[in-house]
C-alpha cells in the first residue's frame, strides 16, 4: 500500500508541473534584444568609416571647417600624385573628362562636386580641372584637404 501511495504522489506532482510549463509567459525579456542591438551598433560604428573613397591621397591641411552635407551622395574627382584623374573611383582621361561630367551633371539635382587633390600636384594642374568641372556644369566646386594644418593669423604655426 506504501508503494501505491507514493506512485500517486509522484503523478500529481508532475502533473502539477506540466500545468506550470503550459501557462504562457507573461513578461518579455530584452536583455538578448539589447545585446544584439549593441553588436550592431558596434559594427556600424567601426565600418562607417570604411566606406569613404578609398583613393589613396595626401591631402594639404588647411584650418578650414567642413562644409554642410547634403541629401544627395557627393560627386568626388580626385587628382592623384602620379597624375590620373578620378570620378568617384573610375578613371578617366582627361580628354573625356568634360564629356563625362556633363552626362553627370545632365543626371544630378545638385551642382556640388569636391574635388580631391594629392598635395604634390602643380596648380595649373589643379586650376585644369576645376575649368573643366565649370566647363561640365559643376560650378559648386568644394576642395577636400585635412584639418588640423597651419593657420594665416598672428598666433599661427
Amino acid at each position: 500500500m506504501g508503494a501505491a501511495v507514493q506512485q500517486s504522489g509522484d503523478s500529481g506532482r508532475r502533473r502539477g508541473r506540466r500545468r506550470g510549463r503550459a501557462r504562457p509567459m507573461a513578461e518579455i525579456n530584452v536583455t538578448p534584444f539589447v545585446d544584439v542591438m549593441l553588436v550592431l551598433l558596434i559594427i556600424f560604428m567601426v565600418a562607417a568609416p570604411l566606406l569613404t573613397v578609398g583613393v589613396p591621397v595626401d591631402l594639404p591641411k588647411t584650418a578650414a571647417s567642413a562644409l554642410p552635407g547634403d541629401n544627395e551622395e557627393p560627386l568626388t574627382v580626385t587628382l592623384t600624385a602620379d597624375g590620373r584623374v578620378q570620378i568617384q573611383t573610375t578613371d578617366v582621361a582627361r580628354a573625356d573628362l568634360i564629356g563625362k561630367l556633363r552626362a553627370i551633371s545632365a543626371e544630378r539635382t545638385s551642382d556640388r562636386v569636391f574635388l580631391r587633390a594629392d598635395g604634390a600636384i602643380p596648380y595649373a594642374q589643379v586650376m585644369q580641372v576645376m575649368g573643366a568641372l565649370n566647363a561640365g556644369g559643376f560650378s559648386n566646386v568644394g576642395l577636400v584637404t585635412d584639418t588640423g594644418g597651419p593657420t594665416l593669423d598672428e598666433g599661427g604655426e
